[in-house]
This record gives C-alpha cells, structure tokens and sequence, in this order.
C-alpha cells in the first residue's frame, strides 16, 4: 500500500531493513521515502493499523484479524544540534539477509544500534559496507530520539489540548475489513470507503488528507 503510494506521488524509497515473517509475510521491515513534504504527508499514519481478511494460510478459511504497527519519523537535518553520548550505545555487528532468509552477503555488515537510555532500537543492512550501514542507521537513532524529545514536549501540552490517544494494541487509528464486507475506515476521523483494494493499491490520500485538516483545525483552536 504504501511503496505504491509513494511511487503515485512520485516520491521514491529505499528499503534500510527486512526482517522476514517466521512462515511467510513481513515481521518488519524499514523504508526510506524521499520527497518533499513525504514526513508531512505519511506523519499521519503512524499507529496500529487493524486488518479483517480470510487468512490464504488458513486451509479451513477462517476469519482473521491481525495488526501492524507503522512508526514514522522524519530525517533529521544536519544543521540541527542533537548530541548521543557514545558511553550510552551498544553495537550489534550480523549477517544481513533478505526476503526469504537468503544472505545478501556472508560477512557481518549489518548494524544494530540499541541506545541503552531509552532502549531505542534501530537497523540497516542495506549496504554492503559495515561503516555505510553504521552511519545509516546513526542517522535513524539520532531522528528517534530526536522524535522522542519532541514527543516528551507534546506532553506537556496535553492538559491543556485534552486527552491524546496512546498508540497500542487496541487502539488502531485505521481498520482495514476484507470479510465479511469491504470497507476501510479511519477511526480519527471516520473517513472511509467500501472500495479495498484502490486502498491497496495506494489511494490513501482521503485518510492523510482528513487527519492533517483536522489537526490543523486542533492547532487552530489552540492558538
């Protein structure tokens, strides 16, 4: 859904980091998007999303529901000051591998960078190069805990805007329901639509869309 919505808006991505599901689909997996204003757009779709589907890995054809949490957060810029202390960070060297469990390469190039404080996370095997994925996913890190800073502000302000809506497990933004009928609703905003698979297909813009116009109108109610 969303590569191909990035390459409607012709915007472009890279994929930083794959991890395989244990018997098929994805367990996780982070991407990349350069574009102008892609943070701005995609901001919206950070949370759980919930997914309504007759499993094709259910032989009796049952009903399944599952989730996937979408986390998303911008590139940080260099010219902005966020200082990591080296003490805080552990340094995790393995073998990159790709869909499937194939190796992209047999020496341990990938990087895995657990900021001890926070117990922030952040991978990339994208290349080949120990010191390139090192400092990919540095970048990561320092956007993260960035990101966090920012979020531990907002929180101030929640007493005065109202309740914010933690993001977890059973409180999904967005339901995606392909049995027993057809519909993709927003729950921020109850935008939603019978029509599935252009959703599938990319055509998310009506849900970003409605979110930022009603943020915005928060913003301006605040101010």
């Amino acid at each position: 859904m969303y590569t191909r919505w990035i390459e409607k808006e012709g915007f472009t991505y890279e994929e930083l980091d794959f991890l395989a599901g244990d018997e098929a689909g994805i367990k996780s997996v982070t991407i990349q998007v350069n574009g102008e204003n892609a943070y701005g757009y995609l901001k919206s779709e950070k949370g759980i999303h919930r997914l309504v589907r007759i499993s094709p890995f259910d032989s009796s054809g049952r009903r399944h529901t599952s989730f996937a949490s979408c986390d998303v957060m911008p590139e940080i810029s260099e010219d902005i000051e966020f200082e990591i202390n080296q003490d805080d960070l552990r340094i995790d060297t393995y073998r990159a591998s790709g869909a499937g469990g194939q190796h992209v390469n047999k020496t341990s190039s990938a990087i895995r960078i657990t900021h001890i404080p926070t117990n922030t996370v952040v991978q990339c095997q994208s290349e080949r190069s120990q010191f390139q994925n090192k400092d990919t996913a540095m970048k990561m890190l320092k956007s993260k805990l960035y990101k966090l800073e920012l979020e531990k502000q907002q929180e101030k302000l929640t007493d005065i805007r109202g309740e914010v809506k933690d993001i977890s497990w059973g409180s999904q933004i967005r339901s995606y329901v392909f049995h027993p009928y057809n519909m993709v609703k927003d729950h921020r905003t109850n935008e939603e639509t019978g029509n599935t698979q252009a959703v599938m297909d990319g055509n998310i813009d009506k849900f970003i869309n409605s979110y930022l116009l009603e943020i915005n109108s928060v913003n301006k109610n605040f101010d």
